[in-house]
């Protein structure tokens, strides 16, 4: 850790007089202790974007860390590049999380290389985009498939493995889930199902102590995000810049967020240093989303 220089002051009370007494100069202050070394987390669509981001702070805090997403290739590449952040193990399997055979066996191999699953991450791509009149019955059906029962069918398998000790899960979402997106119907309508999956399950599973929050990005800049910029300066007939322009003049920080900064809230909310808040749903946005 890097060493920074802190001016303590010392107080002390005579007769109801606050006086100062000396200050010290420390070489080094310890930086919270969020529990999460040693832990064993299971991060969903961990090859690139906001579930990569979220992996390589865990293994930073020292947690054990299964990746998983369809491409082993850039599985591979994500290991290699965080495995030396932290003192914990970084491991991969392919999964394709539309399919039940798929999810079982990725939780089954995390358990039986690390012996239990403390924090499972909940993640996927993006639904595709459209109004609602473009959208047919197989998009409406993988969808669904892919941003709602894939957190059931993962959280179903998932919890028994928890039960014996407790854990945490954070279902990854969308700002949809406060504020309706033009042309993202699909994700308007399923990520808003995550929502009250987590508040449901947030009373079912207390007494296991197994806590549970929906954490949404907003203008996060992923390729997710620069896939709908894209579109929809396609639909405008306008450079992506000016799209990227008009959003960000909308986040009241101006600025797209980081996945690294969206990674250490969603770190905060599976760490111990989270024992009381479930059943919640946290914007990270940068002030866009207006509702209260």
């Amino acid at each position: 850790m890097e060493k920074r220089n802190y001016f303590i002051f010392i107080e002390e009370f005579d007769e109801n007089v606050i006086k100062l007494k000396r200050f010290e100069l420390l070489d080094e202050v310890k930086e919270m202790d969020v529990e999460l070394k040693g832990k064993t987390a299971l991060v969903f669509a961990a090859s690139q974007g906001l579930g990569k981001a979220i992996a390589a702070r865990l293994a930073e805090e020292g947690a054990n860390v299964m990746i998983a997403s369809r491409s082993e290739e850039k599985l591979i590449q994500v290991a290699e590049e965080i495995s030396y952040l932290g003192s914990g193990q970084v491991l991969h399997k392919t999964a394709d999380v539309t399919k039940t055979q798929d999810i079982q066996d990725v939780i089954q191999y995390t358990v039986d290389t690390f012996g239990t699953i403390d924090i499972l991450i909940n993640n996927t791509g993006g639904p595709k985009a459209g109004n609602f009149l473009s959208l047919t019955d197989e998009d409406w059906k993988h969808a669904f498939e892919l941003n709602l029962l894939s957190y059931i069918r993962i959280i179903r398998e998932v919890v028994p493995v928890m039960k014996k000790s407790g854990g945490r899960i954070v279902n990854i979402a969308s700002s949809s889930i406060k504020e309706p997106i033009a042309g993202l119907i699909l994700s308007n309508t399923f990520r808003t199902g995550i929502v009250g999956l987590t508040k449901t399950l947030a009373s079912e599973l207390a007494e296991d102590g197994i806590l549970i929050n929906t954490v949404a990005p907003g203008r996060i800049a992923t390729d997710r995000v620069k896939e709908l910029d894209t579109i929809r300066a396609e639909k405008l007939g306008v450079d992506v810049l000016e799209i990227e322009e008009e959003m960000r003049d909308k986040i009241p920080l101006k600025r797209y967020g980081q996945p690294e900064e969206f990674a250490k809230a969603v770190a905060f909310f599976v760490s111990g240093a989270n024992s009381y808040m479930t059943g919640q749903s946290f914007l990270i946005d940068g002030g866009m989303v207006k509702s209260i």
